[in-house]
């Protein structure tokens, strides 16, 4: 019934746990809508001593992982008469994980994420196993578990029935382009903090054209090359010019 499943190669499935068994992952699971398999790669080594990992041809610090088990772990978890799923490996050199790429990734029922270690995979993994590489941002981490895990809850986020208002996921920052817009709640007043005036009027047509405006404002305060990539009204364009206006004020 799972609408999407991520099969996990890992040395460390222990770092799985508590993300499977809690919030809105652990929902998704019970609800059958996502599938999860963590599997341990040491399990595929060839020798007694489960090694996967062996030093750099032509020398140089650390250790590189072996081809061996992720070969051997590919081969057993997909059917060769079946098409073969994206093979994502976690890497600073891959593709820059953005939501265009999460809703393009969600659109797979299945997906399999290859978490590395040590000083990075033998070539031959990047060029023969992984279908395409995934970064999460310009810097590096100790592995790979961390950004296998955001791909798993951001892809499962575009899961039809995984968040409970399915308003949610089209309303998020990046959903449209731009960023996502202030929130409120109750008490209206504290601590002589209000509430802006619309969000209290019930008049939903001035609701929507103040939360596209304050979207706009905060993308361009914040990350205006964004604005390039998206569609603008010809009334977002007034918007952003009058901001410019009273910038130059």
């Amino acid at each position: 019934m799972a609408t999407i499943r991520f099969d996990v190669l890992t040395l460390f499935p222990d770092m799985f746990t508590g993300f499977i068994q809690n919030s809105m992952i652990q929902k998704a699971h019970e609800k059958g809508l996502i599938e999860t398999r963590i599997i341990n790669f040491r399990d595929y080594a060839f020798n007694k001593h489960r090694t996967v990992d062996d030093i750099p041809y032509g020398g140089g610090d650390g250790m590189v992982l072996k081809p061996e088990p992720f070969f051997e772990a590919i081969d057993d978890l997909i059917d060769p008469n079946e098409e073969k799923p994206p093979v994502l490996l976690m890497s600073p050199q891959g593709e820059r994980l953005t939501q265009q790429k999460v809703n393009q990734l969600a659109t797979h029922s299945r997906l399999i994420l290859l978490c590395g270690h040590y000083a990075g995979f033998d070539e031959r993994i990047h060029q023969y196993v992984a279908t395409e590489e995934i970064s999460i941002g310009d810097y590096v981490l100790t592995g790979g578990e961390l950004p296998a895990m955001i791909i798993m809850d951001s892809v499962s986020r575009q899961i039809p029935g995984v968040l409970g208002n399915t308003l949610s996921a089209q309303n998020d920052s990046f959903a449209d382009g731009l960023l996502e817009y202030p929130q409120y709640t109750r008490p209206a007043e504290y601590r002589g903090y209000q509430v802006p005036e619309v969000l209290l009027s019930g008049h939903h047509l001035r609701i929507e054209k103040w939360r596209r405006q304050e979207s706009l404002r905060r993308t361009w305060e914040r990350r205006p090359e964004l604005l390039d990539k998206v569609t603008l009204t010809e009334e977002d364009r007034i918007f952003l010019r009058q901001l410019e206006d009273q910038q130059g004020e």
